[in-house]
């Protein structure tokens, strides 16, 4: 991890072996948070609908998974595919009500493909209108253009907190760093609150957050815009709000 004047205490964006191209499991990630110090880790396994995820079946059964193990909380959620142009996702909602972490995000061969920033822009928006969003994940990929203000304003009223996702800076979304930044300006300029995560695919991408933390700053975030700098604001600014009612 980096040195920053903002220090992220929870990594709330991780893939296991479930997600069928990652590779590590819950175990090793643990054994790794308490190696580099984190506190808390958020299991958020792609949704069914990517090519080689996980089962409903592995979101339905995370109950079995225990609130701390050796230490460290986790976070039991999923990183859902928006499936189509109503904003669907590709798990219902009997499931997502018992997880802690929402993921809303737009990921290619799931179903739906940009139709660029005006109709991008509308389904994300309906997406959000799901209850149980709590978190969009990596909105700046530029594979999927969407309107800043309209979806920081948005995610303001629901509740929803924005991921800045270190990930996208390093491979994994190419030309993601100028939305990101006006994604994190315009969250500075309104007040809003963000994630800062690693995405990481094995349990060495862990608590990598330096391009991000980076991107922040440059923004002017301080730490009252990051959530996961404690336990006790991502339990109560994400895991323990009210579900919304749609709209």
């Amino acid at each position: 991890m980096t040195k920053s004047s903002v220090k992220i205490i929870a990594d709330l964006h991780i893939h296991t072996i479930s997600s069928g191209h990652a590779y590590s499991t819950i175990e090793e990630y643990v054994k790794k948070a308490k190696e580099i110090g984190l506190k808390g880790i958020a299991i958020t396994d792609h949704g069914p609908a990517l090519p080689g995820g996980p089962h409903f079946y592995h979101f339905s059964n995370l109950r079995m998974v225990p609130k701390e193990l050796d230490g460290i909380r986790i976070y039991k959620g999923a990183e859902c595919n928006i499936v189509n142009d109503k904003g669907e996702l590709d798990l219902p909602d009997e499931v997502l009500k018992d997880l802690d972490i929402v993921m809303g995000t737009f990921h290619t061969r799931t179903g739906y493909d940009s139709q660029g920033e005006e109709i991008d822009t509308k389904v994300l928006l309906r997406a959000l209108n799901n209850p149980y969003v709590n978190v969009i994940a990596h909105p700046g990929n530029p594979m999927y253009p969407v309107r800043v203000k309209d979806i920081v304003a948005k995610a303001k009223e629901k509740n929803i907190v924005i991921e800045i996702n270190n990930s996208s800076f390093t491979g994994s979304r190419k030309g993601s760093y100028d939305k990101c930044l006006e994604f994190a300006r315009e969250i500075k300029e309104t007040g809003w609150k963000v994630i800062i995560s690693s995405d990481a695919h094995m349990s060495t991408m862990l608590g990598t957050f330096s391009e991000a933390l980076k991107l922040i700053e440059e923004a002017g975030l301080t730490e009252e815009n990051v959530v996961n700098t404690s336990l006790e604001r991502i339990e109560r600014e994400i895991v323990q709000l009210p579900r919304r009612q749609p709209s």
